[in-house]
């Protein structure tokens, strides 16, 4: 039976119940919604609603069937239960009998599933959360195997300076160190309570909501009742972070696969995380991260999905609002994927350190360092681009390294060069130069490495 037929004389069309029932997705929150359930009985117990014994009752019925349903993986539905809620409190008159009926007192499905959804997502944002650290823990691990590898780093995806792999692997340990932040700042905007804030309007009960809040850990009660019941900000802000995540493993995800190919060959992929060609014997193909990077979509849809379900709403719930929860539900999932086969790829990966360094060699990518080299002898820097640049086209010319000119080509361009150009034009004596914080210079991505982990466990 529905929880609101009374109203009506027919029962709903076939096609329309299906259309309007949401337990297959709201089920996900069934654990929430009997904590919530939980929490309003002691609330009403205190309002004087349900004395001792009938509170007794009604927790312990409820706490067996959270119990009950804790491990499975899907719940016994039925198709005459509409939403969590109905399924819920159908079984709770089931172990108690009409005593189920009054546990409802003063509370609407408005501010019940607001409440609900809160704790389910502030539980998704802690598993995202531990999930983030574990991959922050996989780059920082990757920066220490790594740390005295050198490669190129690259601009527009060509060859641009000489970097350490460490120095790339602490970049995007950057990334998601604020994605971890996004979620921290998001969790303090869901972690309010709406219980009590009935349909739209307050409940007539005097329920204590600062300690229902408490209850259920939330950091107090939310202020409004209109916005408490339709306010779903707090989903759109975690998609968000959520969608700033995908996108940062999505370039992660990317820049391996180039690495990988045989065009770059700089890392190689464990088979574990691989798959091979149904027709192409030789083929090792990234999947993983052509997954993960495939995945970014989905999320970031989710966030436009949810932001275009609201934009129009006026106050307060609105049927609309039922949608919110399979975009969340679905993004967090895939989000945690992404997460968890990223933390298998970079364990596994596998840096070729030799071919690393030839991809700093080639293509000039120590021009740079030649120009610094000008400019430490009083010349402009501008005029040492110019005088670098035409090295540089000597050197396609002769199809030759700039370190690889001999001094009488390098001296004909411009007099001023010396002997001395060729120590500045190794690579160690480039990254040596720039021990910067925040630089690519062995001891400066040491002590980043060092920094990033102590974050980590702090």
């Amino acid at each position: 039976m529905a929880l609101w037929g009374g109203r009506f004389e027919t029962k709903p069309d076939e096609l329309f119940k299906l259309f309007n029932d949401s337990l297959p997705v709201d089920a996900a929150l069934a654990l929430q919604d009997i904590d919530g359930s939980i929490a309003w009985a002691k609330a009403i117990h205190r309002a004087g609603v349900l004395n001792a014994d009938e509170l007794a009752r009604l927790t312990a019925a409820l706490t067996k069937l959270r119990s009950e349903i804790s491990d499975r993986p899907t719940l016994p539905l039925k198709d005459s239960d509409e939403d969590i809620h109905s399924w819920v409190e159908r079984r709770l008159i089931e172990a108690v009998g009409d005593l189920g009926k009054k546990l409802h007192t003063g509370r609407s499905r408005n501010d019940q599933v607001a409440t609900d959804f809160r704790l389910y997502v502030r539980a998704e944002i802690d598993a995202r959360s531990a999930e983030l650290k574990d991959a922050r823990r996989a780059l920082i691990d990757l920066a220490d195997r790594t740390k005295t590898v050198v490669t190129s780093g690259y601009t527009h995806l060509q060859r641009a300076q000489p970097i350490l792999f460490a120095h790339w692997a602490l970049a995007y340990q950057e990334m998601l160190e604020r994605d971890a932040a996004r979620f921290a700042d998001a969790r303090k905007r869901v972690n309010v309570c709406p219980l009590g804030s009935g349909a739209l309007a307050g409940t007539t009960y005097q329920v204590n909501r600062e300690q229902i809040a408490k209850d259920l850990g939330f950091d107090g009660p939310t202020r409004n009742s209109l916005d408490a019941t339709s306010d779903r900000d707090f989903v759109i802000e975690t998609l968000a972070a959520a969608s700033n995540c995908a996108i940062h493993l999505s370039r992660l995800a990317e820049d391996l696969i180039l690495f990988a190919s045989q065009e770059f060959g700089v890392v190689e992929m464990h088979d574990s995380v691989s798959s091979g060609s149904s027709l192409m014997p030789q083929k090792k193909n990234p999947d993983a991260c052509e997954l993960i990077r495939g995945k970014c979509g989905r999320i970031f849809g989710a966030l436009a999905t949810m932001s275009m379900t609201v934009k129009g709403l006026p106050l307060a719930y609105n049927k609309d609002l039922q949608e919110d929860k399979e975009p969340l539900i679905d993004a967090m999932r895939q989000l945690s994927m992404c997460l968890r086969v990223l933390v298998r790829v970079l364990d596994t990966l596998k840096v070729r350190e030799s071919r690393a360094r030839e991809t700093a060699l080639d293509g000039y990518a120590n021009a740079t360092e030649l120009a610094d080299y000008l400019v430490a002898k009083g010349i402009p820097f501008r005029e040492a681009h110019d005088v670098v640049g035409k090295l540089v086209r000597h050197a396609i010319s002769k199809s030759k390294r700039l370190e690889d000119l001999g001094f009488e080509d390098m001296h004909g361009i411009d007099a001023r060069i010396d002997a001395r150009v060729y120590e500045s034009l190794k690579l160690e004596a480039g990254l040596m130069r720039r021990e910067i914080a925040g630089g690519t210079g062995p001891n400066a991505v040491a002590s980043a490495i060092a920094a990033a982990r102590s974050r980590l466990d702090a």
